[in-house]
């Protein structure tokens, strides 16, 4: 729609990156999280409680990392895409996140989001009430344990970082450069794995890097999650789909406290990343300052980010997510 469309336009002067920034926010980022990491080993000789409790901070640290990957693949952080690139490589043996063959499908996520017509790119999978309907009772409790939170949030981050992106079947469709990135992380994270169990020992690596690298992966699942479906959230399928209109209202804006929005890269302010990616996340907030209206735009807080667990169906007729329970009262009305 023209109103989506002149935001995109209004949001252009801010495309602008800033290298010592983007160097700033690396060694912010990175620091941090090598000194708790460092702390979390010294502590597991000690007590594994307190390696333990470390973990969680630390992992929120790591957590920031990927989001400054992200920003690389957007080619938002560095003025020039081989810096982005690089640097997002580098960031991707630490995230455990092969970058080349990620930024592809992340670019394929922005050009779909919002399509019904598209779904299953980069997002959490999703059905319809009808396409629900229509499933046997095995296809139904398949897809009901798919979208159990403790799925979705637990097992689901586990296996996306550390099996998946492994071996993600579909690296093909960017050629050798897929290849390359994704062989060529893994190697180097056999490497550097086999050289922190050597140091560490097995126990203390299971101990002290697994639990930081699944916290981290969790948050950044739900992240994503709350990101999309949510209970203003707007799917269509063409003609009346529309990228703009998609990401202007088929995105939230997670306004989460201060401390948050830092350690999550601002990621929460994400429909207007949606309208315009190459959007540093640093100048984020400095839109919503300067256009408040769009503070009121598919914003949830905190507290009703948590209700959003429950939406599990797109309801094409009221055009809203509904939860399973609506869902088989819809069914058993009709």
């Amino acid at each position: 729609m023209n109103i989506a469309n002149s935001w995109a336009k209004r949001l252009a002067p801010y495309r602008v990156a800033s290298n010592r920034r983007a160097l700033f926010e690396i060694a912010v980022t990175a620091a941090p999280f090598l000194a708790l990491w460092a702390a979390s080993w010294w502590l597991y000789h000690f007590s594994i409680f307190a390696s333990l409790a470390l973990a969680i901070p630390a992992a929120a640290f790591l957590l920031r990392l990927f989001m400054l990957q992200h920003d690389c693949g957007h080619l938002a952080m560095f003025t020039s895409k081989t810096a982005n690139d690089w640097a997002g490589r580098v960031l991707g043996l630490v995230t455990l996140t092969p970058y080349d063959y990620w930024r592809h499908a992340h670019a394929q996520h922005h050009m779909s989001s919002g399509n019904l017509n598209r779904r299953g790119i980069g997002d959490i999978d999703t059905f319809t009430l009808a396409e629900y309907k229509a499933q046997s009772l095995m296809g139904r409790l398949k897809y009901r344990l798919y979208r159990n939170p403790l799925v979705l949030f637990g097992v689901g981050p586990i296996y996306i970082f550390l099996i998946a992106q492994r071996f993600p079947l579909d690296t093909f469709k960017i050629g050798h450069a897929g290849w390359i990135s994704v062989f060529g992380t893994n190697t180097a994270i056999l490497v550097y794995a086999s050289l922190m169990i050597f140091m560490m020992g097995i126990p203390a690596f299971l101990l002290v890097h697994l639990p930081i690298v699944i916290l981290a992966a969790a948050a950044g699942v739900w992240l994503f999650y709350v990101q999309h479906q949510f209970d203003e959230t707007h799917w269509s399928r063409p003609p009346d789909w529309s990228q703009e209109e998609a990401a202007l209202h088929g995105s939230s804006y997670y306004d989460l406290p201060q401390p948050l929005m830092w350690l999550t890269g601002n990621i929460g302010i994400h429909h207007l990343h949606h309208l315009s990616s190459r959007i540093p996340f640093y100048r984020l907030p400095q839109v919503l300052r300067d256009y408040p209206d769009l503070k009121a735009v598919g914003r949830i807080t905190l507290w009703q980010s948590f209700k959003c667990v429950n939406l599990s169906l797109w309801d094409e007729g009221a055009r809203k997510l509904i939860s399973f329970r609506e869902a088989h009262r819809l069914i058993a009305a009709a």
